[in-house]
């Protein structure tokens, strides 16, 4: 419990009208994407790194959690305040510091909303590759905290390629910077990109300087529709060895067809059992050039039809089809476990017919879409949560999906995070002596323990 007394210590740090103690304020901080909940004690919506500082002393001494909290978009329980304590919101924290042309940099706080920056590095002609499914709403604190991945991962990589360096509160109070403003720079410890995917448990992230790249001079979008997964996902292997790398490669299975099949204007063929949605980016040459190799290894490889967007409608109609599946999914059964799993690209179609035969076996619908070009897998075990004989066997598929996964030299998770949804699980990947040397980073970070605890580590 946080004592009157130390909620009047907060009040006098970030000023009363920026803690909130009313139930009816403060429930939507105790959810998020997940659509877990525990209910925090306050929330305070601090300022500046100053007021952060105080509050993570204070939390030090009184020994209270805190729980760091962007949008809430996270899909594995990391901003949940499961002990209650307070929630730390960075919503004052909204401002683009700046944007280098020159050097191809931005500084942003942590509480800019993904697209904000995309859309004001674009007006720059710069691009700002990081691209999660949540970027009209999550922030870049919560991307730097879950190193957030997205669809043009297999081209540009992650959230943790494009930071130079961050500015950040520690547990014990103290502000530091990490990191550089330059594109090398080896003096010391990497703890940038220590931060970077620790879920709020190790610092407070105030700011961020980011790598920007040159905005592409055209894009294309593309669709194969396939007989299977095996087929589509050998496709993506050939496609990338001939030297090709788009800029998107999404993986749609024949379950995620048939959920959308009816809600959009793009016509499946019948027969399509996968289908794989691609973009092309770069100078006009060599994405026209692009387009025919790729059309090339589709129809080498089973595809059963292609289709080149000819205009930005078309495109839009392409993904209409990619952002309709998620919510069409709840078709099948009204709730659903979300897991996001990698495997070696080559080992897809092993997955594939994994699944398909933990789904028939277990009599639950397992949907399949995700980043093809890089592995990435969401699978989605359909269920309904009143039952409790479907969530018993929702709990055994998650088992047995970790340990396929692990069997084919794959991670169980790719871009959500381990937060508090597969804390019961890291063990199955991490090796003891791993837990071990974690445990003690965190302790190094947080010697009293108020930071996000309970998370991630078992």
């Amino acid at each position: 419990m946080i004592s009157q007394e130390t909620l009047s210590q907060i009040e006098a740090i970030v000023g009363s009208q920026y803690l909130k103690l009313e139930k009816a304020q403060i429930s939507e901080f105790g959810s998020d994407g997940t659509k877990l909940h525990a209910m925090p004690e306050a929330v305070a919506i601090p300022g500046c790194a100053e007021e952060i500082s105080s509050i993570l002393m204070l939390a030090t001494r009184k020994r209270f959690p805190v729980v760091v909290r962007g949008a809430g978009s996270g899909m594995s329980g990391g901003a949940i305040p499961i002990h209650g304590g307070l929630v730390l919101a960075m919503d004052r924290f909204n401002k683009i510091l700046s944007i280098d042309k020159e050097n191809m940099t931005a500084t942003v706080e942590a509480g800019v909303i993904t697209a904000d920056l995309k859309d004001a590095a674009a007006r720059e002609g710069l691009l700002y590759p990081p691209d999660p499914a949540s970027i009209k709403i999550s922030t870049i604190g919560g991307n730097l905290a879950e190193c957030a991945g997205g669809l043009r991962a297999v081209k540009y990589g992650v959230t943790r390629d494009y930071v130079l360096g961050l500015r950040v509160v520690l547990p014990t109070g103290e502000v530091l910077n990490t990191g550089v403003e330059t594109m090398k720079g080896v003096a010391g410890y990497d703890l940038t990109r220590l931060i970077v995917g620790s879920e709020g448990t190790l610092a407070v992230i105030v700011s961020a300087t980011v790598r920007l790249l040159p905005m592409p001079e055209t894009s294309q979008a593309m669709v194969a529709f396939f007989s299977d997964v095996a087929a589509s996902t050998n496709a993506v292997t050939k496609i990338l060895r001939s030297g090709i790398i788009p800029a998107v490669m999404e993986l749609v299975d024949g379950l995620c067809l048939s959920v959308i099949r009816e809600e959009i204007q793009l016509r499946i063929p019948e027969g399509s059992g996968a289908m794989l949605l691609i973009e092309l980016d770069g100078d006009r040459l060599s994405v026209s050039h692009g387009i025919k190799k790729v059309e090339e290894q589709c129809r080498a490889h089973g595809c059963i039809n292609f289709i080149t967007a000819s205009s930005d409608q078309d495109s839009e109609l392409l993904w209409e089809a990619r952002r309709n599946i998620s919510p069409s999914l709840y078709k099948l059964r009204p709730h659903k476990v979300s897991e996001d799993v990698v495997v070696p690209r080559n080992k897809m179609p092993q997955m594939a017919h994994f699944l398909e035969e933990l789904s028939r076996v277990h009599k639950i619908p397992i949907p399949v879409f995700g980043h093809a070009g890089d592995g990435n897998l969401h699978v989605n075990i359909m269920l309904d949560t009143d039952d409790p004989e479907e969530v018993r066997k929702a709990h055994t598929i998650v088992t047995k999906l970790f340990t396929k996964v692990l069997e084919l030299g794959g991670t169980i998770t790719g871009e959500h995070g381990v937060g508090i949804t597969k804390r019961r699980y890291l063990h199955m990947e991490i090796p003891p002596a791993g837990l071990s040397l974690m445990s003690r980073i965190k302790k190094a970070f947080d010697p009293a323990g108020i930071l996000n605890p309970d998370k991630i580590l078992p």
